[in-house]
């Protein structure tokens, strides 16, 4: 029995619980901010995309030609021979990288192997770095005049097989993360039950661990070949006269001035990353969960055997992994390769090399922080739009918001040069009033926020879920208004999630060559884009030049941000180390 003294008290904190309206100001304010972002991914997303397919479907001078220019294309034997070598090289470098980045996933959350942590940072340092860079280094260890050439006889590494190791080098980090995360949590009770009733621990890890994980392992899989097929970096750099769609449409574009041609090939391009993209949410709806709420955090034995044999494996790739990045490092010291091997700083005078010299690193550093501090901005209240309850915003909002959540979504399924295209075609048309960005460093900061837009999207709206809903009913309670609500609570609570996004937008903005290779001016030219000129004009010295200068301005920006979110986190996140008498 509640009794009568306390029963305004209980009254009091079941109206806290319910629903509270906000007031009209607030909903006029969400239904705002939301209609502004709606109208943003609408310009800057969607129709570049519709783009794409307008200039498939019609000629220059807006007849309609329906399918006939993409049969035209598509029935060409080229076309045909270029679909089997991309398809060719996608297949072969997941079933090389997902077997490895699988094993040294289950070596990081699985097993009792020293220094986890240099291990990790090792193997993610390819991030760091442009795509050229691999195919550089192939160059210099197996090319014409290569270390190694002596001893690889009529083989080639321009090709196949170097575009293959080029490609795995790329994606290796990027199926890494998908893995260890999948890996990450486990339930110590189907490991003891397993034990309990004889099972071997490779009867155990069938039955238990890959079940578990193979959801991820097929993300990891589909994200390895979509980067793969669409990336044409490493295929300029080493592919030889190996051609893959991705270098036909750079071609068709850059060289040719085919603009329709590229645009049916981008459409192509498309359609590897979108099925895979809607099979991947397909079975990520349909999957079981292996953890219950009621999971016992598995603790992890040492085993000699075990242990030992992991730690040779990601010793192994690891040690590939740097000799890779020490190869470019060191060549671009070397004077004249590989006639004088003397050190010098020659290669680092950029201004007097082809491709935009010191400049070109320069844009590239006002480019990504200003995506990193607008875009993370910008990502965060999408999120935070994305998952604020619809009795707050109206009804008319709740289906802009669903809208909204669709295209803070579709980025992860449009390859970077596919988005390229369609920003040419859009923003380059005549009689569109936005022609003006094109050219301009706004194009390059908003399509590299637009690009790597999914990522950053699902990291805010995991930080944010963790915040509890009642924070809202309370503070609608108080009078306290959504947008304050939001600045001055969810924002510090969320300030680590963040920088984080800010670190993220910040490098991939650096390393991107794809997304931007069309859109840059003489005075725009960037320095990943640097590396592909000077690669083109015979200056590879220097090409692995930039590609160092870029992997060091990552790295100082990782830094650099790691230490501001520490001492941020100190600030604004101490009330979650407080304890209570």
């Amino acid at each position: 029995m509640v009794s009568t003294a306390t029963r305004p008290l209980m009254h009091s904190v079941h109206l806290l619980a319910r629903p509270v309206p906000r007031k009209p100001v607030d909903r006029w304010i969400l239904t705002g901010v939301l209609g502004a972002l709606l109208l943003w991914l609408l310009i800057f997303l969607a129709w570049p995309m519709v783009a794409i397919l307008l200039r498939a479907l019609f000629d220059s001078g807006g007849n309609w030609l329906g399918l006939s220019l993409i049969n035209s294309i598509v029935l060409q034997p080229w076309f045909v021979q270029q679909t089997l070598r991309s398809l060719a090289v996608g297949v072969t470098t997941t079933l090389i990288v997902i077997p490895l980045a699988y094993g040294f996933a289950y070596a990081l959350q699985r097993t009792c192997i020293p220094a986890k942590s240099l291990w990790r940072l090792l193997a993610l340092m390819p991030l760091l770095a442009p795509s050229l860079l691999p195919g550089i280094s192939l160059v210099y260890l197996f090319g014409n005049q290569g270390l190694f050439r002596p001893w690889m006889g009529d083989a080639s590494i321009y090709g196949f097989w170097g575009i293959v190791i080029g490609e795995a080098f790329y994606t290796f980090p990027h199926a890494l993360m998908v893995l260890t995360t999948s890996l990450m949590l486990a339930d110590a009770r189907l490991y003891d039950a397993a034990k309990a009733m004889g099972a071997s621990p490779w009867r155990a890890f069938r039955i238990i661990t890959f079940p578990s994980s193979r959801h991820g392992v097929f993300s990891a899989a589909c994200l390895v070949f979509t980067l793969t097929v669409t990336d044409f970096g490493v295929a300029k750099v080493i592919g030889g006269d190996y051609t893959v769609l991705a270098i036909e449409a750079y071609k068709a574009v850059v060289g040719q001035m085919n603009f329709s041609k590229g645009a049916v090939i981008g459409l192509l391009l498309l359609t590897p990353a979108l099925l895979t993209f809607a099979l991947d949410h397909w079975l990520r709806h349909r999957r079981g969960s292996f953890i219950s709420a009621r999971a016992q955090p598995l603790q992890l034995r040492a085993s000699r055997y075990r242990d030992t044999g992991f730690t040779v494996l990601v010793a192994l790739v690891s040690g590939v992994i740097v000799s890779i990045i020490a190869v470019s490092v060191w060549a671009s010291f070397i004077r004249f390769w590989p006639y004088n091997l003397s050190l010098s700083l020659r290669s680092y005078d950029f201004n007097n090399m082809d491709g935009g010299g010191w400049l070109a690193w320069r844009n590239s550093v006002q480019m990504s922080a200003l995506a990193a501090l607008f875009g993370s901005l910008i990502v965060f209240t999408g999120a935070w739009i994305t998952e604020t309850r619809q009795n707050a915003c109206g009804r008319i909002s709740g289906i802009m918001q669903k809208i909204l959540h669709g295209l803070c979504l579709a980025p992860m399924a449009i390859p970077g040069m596919v988005l390229g295209l369609g920003y040419i075609f859009f923003f380059n048309h005549p009689d569109n009033p936005l022609g003006v960005l094109y050219g301009s460093m706004s194009i390059l900061v908003i399509c590299s926020i637009v690009h790597f837009y999914t990522s950053a999207h699902l990291t805010a709206v995991t930080a944010i879920r963790t915040i509890d809903p009642d924070l809202d009913y309370a503070a609608a309670s108080l009078k306290v208004s959504a947008a304050e609500t939001f600045i001055r609570v969810k924002l510090p609570i969320c300030l680590p999630a963040l920088l984080d996004i800010a670190r993220y937008l910040f490098v991939s903005s650096m390393t991107t060559v794809s997304a931007v290779v069309f859109l840059y001016s003489p005075s725009t030219v960037l320095a990943a884009v640097a590396v592909l000129n000077m690669d083109d004009a015979g200056f590879i010295g220097p090409a692995a030049a930039m590609c160092c200068v870029i992997m060091l301005t990552s790295a100082t920006a990782v830094t650099l941000l790691h230490w501001i979110s520490r001492a941020a986190v100190r600030q604004t996140q101490r009330w979650r180390t407080q304890t209570h008498a």
